[in-house]
C-alpha cells in the first residue's frame, strides 16, 4: 500500500487542525483502506501514533469496563506501549472498535472532558450501529466517509504523469492521444475497481485473473458478514438483496423492484435489509424525486430508487462481465449499468447533497440530478460514443437547467446548453464546470 495516495488524508490532515475537532470515526465498507488511512495519517502528522485493535487484543475491553475517565483510560493505554500519550502531539487510533461497544461510548466523554487527546477510530459496518444510540456517541464525534480509490486515485497509483497532466491541462486543450490512454486507463479502472488490495495487485502485477481472485474473496467477505453482524435484522434476506443487485441493474429501468429477490416480496419484507446494506457502505441507494427542484431532499420519493454496488469492480466481476468485452469496447447490455455505477462512485464525495434521479413516466428518465447549491444539474451517462439521449433532450428543454452534463467517451465539448464531459474526468466536476 505503500504507492497510494488517498484523498482523505488531506481531509484528515483539516480535522487535526480544525477548532470544532472531535473524536474522529471513519465510516466505510470493509477493505477499503480505513486502517492504512489511520495509521499513515499518524506517520505524516505525528510525532507518534498509538494503534490499538480490538479485534485482535480482547484484553483491551477491560480498560473500557472499570469507569469512562479519559485521563485514566489515556494512563492506561500508554502504560501497555511503555510511554506515555501527549495531547496534540500524539495520535491515538482504535481500530475495529465496533467490537467493543463501552470504547466506542467513551469517545463522548473524550469529547467533553479531554478533546486535546487526538483521537481517530474506525470499524467494520460502523455505519448500521447508528441506530443504537446507546453505543454510538451521536453528536460527540466527528464523521468522515470512506470510499474505494476513485479514478484519480487509481490513475495517480497507476501513471501519476497523467494525472499531473489532466489536473494541468485545459479539458478543451487534452489531446488525441492522452484522450485514447485516458480511456483505456478508465476501462482498465472497470476492471480493477477501486478496492487498494485490487489497484495494489494491479499495479505491482498487471494481472487481472489475480485481482478477479481478490474481487472473488472480498465478496465472500462480505456475505459471510452479513451472518456475523446482521444482528436484529435477517441474514438470509440481506443476501437475497445483495444477490439480486446485479439482476436490477441490468433491467431496460433499474428501479429496484422487490419481485426481483424474491418472487411475491413486499416492501416491509426487505426494507430493514436494504437499511442494513445501505449503511455499512456496501451498497449506494439514488432515491428518484417527484419534482427537479431545490432543494432535491424535499421532492425524494422513498419509494422509488436505484441501488448500486460501491465499487464498480466488484459490480463486474458480480455480474461476470468479460474484460474483453470492456478492453474492446463492445455494446454490451450491461455496459450502460457499469458506466452508472462509476460515475456515481466519483459523483458521491464532491456534493454535499448525494446524487438523485428523476424518472416522472415510464420512456422519461435523468440518470442523475445533482445539487450545487441551488443549482440542479442533470446527468446523463452514455457508455460510449452514441450520445442521442431524448430524455436528456427533453428535459434541458422543458426545465432550461443553467448547467448539464453528458457523460460519454467523447472528448470534452462545450455546447449551448450542456458540456459533453469524458467519462475520466467525473471526479473533476466541481472544479471544471459547475464553479465556473
Amino acid at each position: 500500500m505503500e504507492i497510494m495516495q488517498r484523498k482523505a488524508l488531506a481531509q484528515l490532515l483539516d480535522w487535526k487542525k480544525s477548532p470544532r475537532r472531535k473524536p474522529l470515526i471513519l465510516k466505510g465498507a470493509r477493505q477499503v483502506g480505513k486502517t492504512w488511512l489511520m495509521k499513515e495519517f499518524g506517520r505524516l502528522n505525528y510525532e507518534k501514533a498509538f494503534y490499538f485493535s480490538f479485534e485482535r487484543e480482547e484484553e483491551l475491553f477491560h480498560i473500557f469496563e472499570k469507569n469512562k475517565d479519559p485521563l485514566r483510560i489515556i494512563d492506561q493505554l500508554g502504560t501497555i506501549y511503555n510511554d506515555k500519550i501527549e495531547p496534540e502531539k500524539h495520535l491515538i487510533i482504535f481500530d475495529e472498535i465496533q467490537e467493543c461497544p463501552k470504547a466506542l461510548n467513551s469517545l463522548k466523554y473524550f469529547n467533553e472532558e479531554a478533546n486535546e487527546f487526538h483521537i481517530i477510530a474506525a470499524g467494520s459496518l460502523l455505519g448500521t450501529l447508528l441506530a443504537e444510540s446507546m453505543n454510538y456517541p451521536v453528536g460527540k464525534v466527528n464523521l468522515l466517509d470512506i470510499y474505494p480509490m476513485d479514478f484519480e486515485e487509481f490513475l495517480e497509483a497507476v501513471e501519476p504523469s497523467l494525472l499531473n497532466y489532466i489536473e494541468q491541462t485545459s479539458p478543451d486543450e487534452i489531446i488525441e492521444i492522452q484522450h485514447t490512454k485516458l480511456i483505456e486507463h478508465y476501462h482498465n479502472y472497470l476492471i480493477i475497481g477501486g478496492m487498494p488490495e485490487c489497484v495494489s495487485c494491479w499495479v505491482n502485477e498487471k494481472n487481472s485473473g489475480i485481482v478477479a481472485e481478490i474481487q472473488k474473496e472480498l465478496i465472500n467477505l462480505y456475505e459471510n458478514d452479513f451472518a456475523k453482524h446482521n444482528k436484529k435484522v435477517n441474514a438470509a434476506r440481506i443476501l437475497l438483496v445483495f444477490r439480486s443487485l446485479v439482476s436490477q441493474l441490468s433491467k431496460e429501468n433499474e428501479k429496484f423492484i422487490y419481485g426481483c429477490v424474491k418472487q411475491g416480496a413486499r416492501a416491509r419484507e426487505f426494507e430493514e435489509s436494504i437499511e442494513w446494506l445501505v449503511s455499512s457502505g456496501i451498497v449506494l441507494r439514488v432515491y428518484d424525486v417527484t419534482k427537479p427542484e431545490h432543494p432535491l431532499k424535499a421532492f425524494e420519493d422513498f419509494s422509488s430508487f436505484k441501488l448500486f454496488f460501491f465499487d464498480v469492480g466488484l459490480l463486474k466481476y458480480a455480474a461476470g462481465v468479460s474484460n474483453k468485452d470492456i478492453i474492446l469496447d463492445t455494446g454490451f447490455q450491461f455496459k450502460g449499468a457499469l458506466t452508472e455505477n462509476y460515475v456515481l462512485q466519483q459523483l458521491i464525495p464532491q456534493f454535499d447533497v448525494k446524487p438523485h434521479y428523476y424518472s416522472p413516466s415510464q420512456n422519461y428518465e435523468i440518470d442523475f440530478l445533482l445539487q450545487n447549491e441551488s443549482d440542479i444539474i442533470p446527468v446523463e451517462c452514455k457508455a460510449g460514443k452514441n450520445t442521442i439521449s431524448a430524455s436528456f433532450k427533453r428535459y434541458r428543454n422543458e426545465q432550461n437547467p443553467n448547467f448539464a452534463i453528458r457523460f460519454s467517451e467523447l472528448p470534452y465539448k462545450k455546447q449551448e446548453d450542456m458540456i459533453n464531459m469524458p467519462l475520466y474526468l467525473a471526479g473533476q466536476i466541481k472544479k471544471i464546470g459547475v464553479e465556473k
